[in-house]
Protein backbone atom coordinates (compact mmCIF):
# COMPACT_ATOMS: atom_id res chain seq x y z
CA UNK A 1 0.00 0.00 0.00
CA UNK A 2 2.70 2.28 0.89
CA UNK A 3 3.98 1.86 -2.74
CA UNK A 4 1.19 2.29 -4.42
CA UNK A 5 0.66 5.86 -2.05
CA UNK A 6 4.66 6.32 -3.64
CA UNK A 7 3.22 6.28 -7.20
CA UNK A 8 0.06 8.61 -6.14
CA UNK A 9 2.38 10.97 -4.73
CA UNK A 10 4.81 10.67 -7.72
CA UNK A 11 1.95 11.13 -10.24
CA UNK A 12 0.48 14.17 -8.29
CA UNK A 13 4.07 15.68 -8.16
CA UNK A 14 4.20 15.20 -12.22
CA UNK A 15 0.96 16.93 -12.36
CA UNK A 16 2.18 19.52 -10.01
CA UNK A 17 5.56 20.35 -11.97
CA UNK A 18 4.18 19.99 -15.48
CA UNK A 19 1.56 22.63 -14.76
CA UNK A 20 3.91 24.71 -12.38
CA UNK A 21 6.16 24.91 -16.01
CA UNK A 22 3.47 27.22 -17.71
CA UNK A 23 4.81 31.00 -17.72
CA UNK A 24 4.30 32.69 -14.79
CA UNK A 25 2.57 35.88 -16.29
CA UNK A 26 0.24 32.95 -18.08
CA UNK A 27 -0.67 32.19 -14.35
CA UNK A 28 -1.03 35.20 -13.02
CA UNK A 29 -3.54 36.43 -14.97
CA UNK A 30 -6.94 35.20 -13.96
CA UNK A 31 -8.44 34.41 -17.75
CA UNK A 32 -10.71 32.00 -17.90
CA UNK A 33 -9.22 28.43 -18.69
CA UNK A 34 -8.70 27.54 -22.28
CA UNK A 35 -10.46 25.63 -24.55
CA UNK A 36 -9.63 21.95 -24.33
CA UNK A 37 -6.61 21.79 -26.63
CA UNK A 38 -5.90 18.10 -28.41
CA UNK A 39 -3.78 15.72 -26.44
CA UNK A 40 -0.77 15.14 -28.74
CA UNK A 41 -0.71 11.99 -30.33
CA UNK A 42 -4.42 11.25 -29.62
CA UNK A 43 -7.01 11.29 -32.72
CA UNK A 44 -10.00 13.91 -32.82
CA UNK A 45 -12.75 12.81 -31.45
CA UNK A 46 -16.19 13.43 -31.85
CA UNK A 47 -18.72 15.48 -30.01
CA UNK A 48 -21.00 12.63 -29.35
CA UNK A 49 -17.78 10.51 -28.38
CA UNK A 50 -16.63 12.96 -25.62
CA UNK A 51 -19.70 13.81 -24.36
CA UNK A 52 -20.27 9.28 -23.86
CA UNK A 53 -16.77 9.65 -22.25
CA UNK A 54 -17.51 11.98 -20.25
CA UNK A 55 -20.67 10.22 -19.12
CA UNK A 56 -18.85 7.21 -18.15
CA UNK A 57 -16.22 9.40 -16.27
CA UNK A 58 -18.81 10.76 -14.40
CA UNK A 59 -20.80 7.19 -13.37
CA UNK A 60 -16.81 6.40 -12.54
CA UNK A 61 -16.52 9.27 -10.18
CA UNK A 62 -13.21 9.91 -11.58
CA UNK A 63 -13.65 13.20 -11.16
CA UNK A 64 -12.84 12.55 -7.38
CA UNK A 65 -9.20 11.36 -8.20
CA UNK A 66 -8.11 14.99 -9.54
CA UNK A 67 -10.98 17.07 -7.56
CA UNK A 68 -8.03 18.79 -5.20
CA UNK A 69 -5.17 18.88 -7.83
CA UNK A 70 -5.44 22.55 -8.52
CA UNK A 71 -5.25 23.28 -4.82
CA UNK A 72 -2.64 21.10 -4.43
CA UNK A 73 -0.44 21.83 -6.76
CA UNK A 74 -0.67 25.80 -5.37
CA UNK A 75 0.21 23.92 -2.40
CA UNK A 76 3.15 22.69 -3.50
CA UNK A 77 4.73 25.03 -5.96
CA UNK A 78 4.21 27.65 -2.33
CA UNK A 79 6.17 24.85 -0.57
CA UNK A 80 8.72 24.67 -3.04
CA UNK A 81 9.11 28.51 -3.38
CA UNK A 82 9.46 28.69 0.26
CA UNK A 83 12.26 26.30 0.43
CA UNK A 84 14.18 29.02 -1.17
CA UNK A 85 12.53 32.13 0.02
CA UNK A 86 12.03 32.04 3.91
CA UNK A 87 11.77 35.36 4.50
CA UNK A 88 8.49 35.54 2.04
CA UNK A 89 6.49 33.30 4.59
CA UNK A 90 3.46 35.54 5.35
CA UNK A 91 3.43 37.01 1.24
CA UNK A 92 3.61 33.53 -0.20
CA UNK A 93 0.82 31.91 1.71
CA UNK A 94 -1.32 35.14 1.01
CA UNK A 95 -0.38 34.81 -2.72
CA UNK A 96 -1.17 30.92 -2.31
CA UNK A 97 -4.44 32.02 -1.55
CA UNK A 98 -5.11 34.51 -4.62
CA UNK A 99 -3.35 32.08 -7.11
CA UNK A 100 -5.85 29.04 -6.15
CA UNK A 101 -8.41 31.14 -5.94
CA UNK A 102 -7.97 32.45 -9.76
CA UNK A 103 -6.98 29.01 -10.59
CA UNK A 104 -9.97 27.31 -9.56
CA UNK A 105 -11.87 24.92 -11.64
CA UNK A 106 -9.11 24.27 -13.76
CA UNK A 107 -8.85 20.81 -12.69
CA UNK A 108 -11.93 19.80 -14.87
CA UNK A 109 -9.12 20.33 -17.78
CA UNK A 110 -8.07 17.08 -16.21
CA UNK A 111 -11.69 15.63 -17.02
CA UNK A 112 -11.76 17.23 -20.59
CA UNK A 113 -7.99 15.31 -21.14
CA UNK A 114 -9.24 12.14 -19.44
CA UNK A 115 -12.28 12.01 -21.66
CA UNK A 116 -10.34 12.62 -24.87
CA UNK A 117 -8.56 9.52 -24.08
CA UNK A 118 -11.19 7.23 -23.53
CA UNK A 119 -12.46 8.66 -27.00
CA UNK A 120 -9.30 7.61 -28.78
CA UNK A 121 -9.30 3.82 -26.89
CA UNK A 122 -13.23 3.18 -27.82
CA UNK A 123 -14.84 4.31 -30.90
CA UNK A 124 -18.05 6.36 -30.31
CA UNK A 125 -20.13 3.17 -30.30
CA UNK A 126 -18.06 1.19 -28.04
CA UNK A 127 -18.15 4.02 -25.42
CA UNK A 128 -22.12 4.42 -26.30
CA UNK A 129 -22.53 0.79 -25.04
CA UNK A 130 -20.08 1.29 -22.02
CA UNK A 131 -22.70 3.96 -20.90
CA UNK A 132 -25.41 1.52 -21.54
CA UNK A 133 -23.59 -1.24 -19.65
CA UNK A 134 -22.70 1.21 -16.75
CA UNK A 135 -26.63 1.93 -16.32
CA UNK A 136 -26.95 -2.16 -16.45
CA UNK A 137 -27.35 -3.52 -12.84
CA UNK A 138 -23.92 -5.40 -13.27
CA UNK A 139 -22.74 -2.16 -14.46
CA UNK A 140 -24.06 -0.49 -11.18
CA UNK A 141 -22.32 -3.60 -9.06
CA UNK A 142 -19.29 -2.89 -11.18
CA UNK A 143 -19.33 0.51 -10.78
CA UNK A 144 -20.17 -0.01 -6.76
CA UNK A 145 -18.12 -3.05 -6.14
CA UNK A 146 -14.70 -2.20 -8.30
CA UNK A 147 -12.79 0.39 -5.91
CA UNK A 148 -12.76 -1.94 -3.10
CA UNK A 149 -11.94 -5.02 -5.39
CA UNK A 150 -8.77 -2.77 -6.91
CA UNK A 151 -7.75 -1.42 -3.55
CA UNK A 152 -7.84 -5.70 -2.09
CA UNK A 153 -5.97 -6.16 -5.08
CA UNK A 154 -3.19 -3.78 -4.64
CA UNK A 155 -2.88 -4.57 -0.98
CA UNK A 156 -2.65 -8.09 -2.34
CA UNK A 157 -0.09 -7.45 -4.35
CA UNK A 158 1.78 -5.31 -2.14
CA UNK A 159 1.66 -8.03 0.46
CA UNK A 160 2.76 -10.65 -2.60
CA UNK A 161 5.80 -8.66 -3.31
CA UNK A 162 7.18 -7.80 0.22
CA UNK A 163 6.83 -12.27 0.52
CA UNK A 164 8.00 -12.43 -2.39
CA UNK A 165 11.11 -10.39 -2.32
CA UNK A 166 12.12 -11.98 1.43
CA UNK A 167 12.08 -15.28 -1.09
CA UNK A 168 14.00 -13.54 -3.35
CA UNK A 169 16.57 -12.35 -0.92
CA UNK A 170 16.77 -16.13 1.32
CA UNK A 171 17.67 -17.05 -2.43
CA UNK A 172 20.45 -14.55 -2.62
CA UNK A 173 21.71 -15.55 0.98
CA UNK A 174 22.00 -19.28 0.28
CA UNK A 175 23.69 -18.38 -2.99
CA UNK A 176 26.48 -16.24 -1.29
CA UNK A 177 26.59 -18.31 1.51
CA UNK A 178 27.65 -21.17 -1.14
CA UNK A 179 30.19 -19.23 -2.52
CA UNK A 180 31.72 -18.50 1.12
CA UNK A 181 30.28 -14.82 1.74
CA UNK A 182 27.93 -13.97 4.23
CA UNK A 183 25.95 -11.32 3.63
Amino acid sequence: MMRLSRILSAAGLSLGLALAAVPADAQQKSAPAPAPATIPGLKPATPAALAAAKEILTMKNASAMYASAVPNIVEQTKNALLQSNLNYQKDLNEVAVLVAKGLAGREKEIGDGMAQVYANEFTEQELKDLVNFYKSPLGQKLLANEPRAIQFSMSYMNQWAQNFAETVNGQFRAEMKKRGKEI
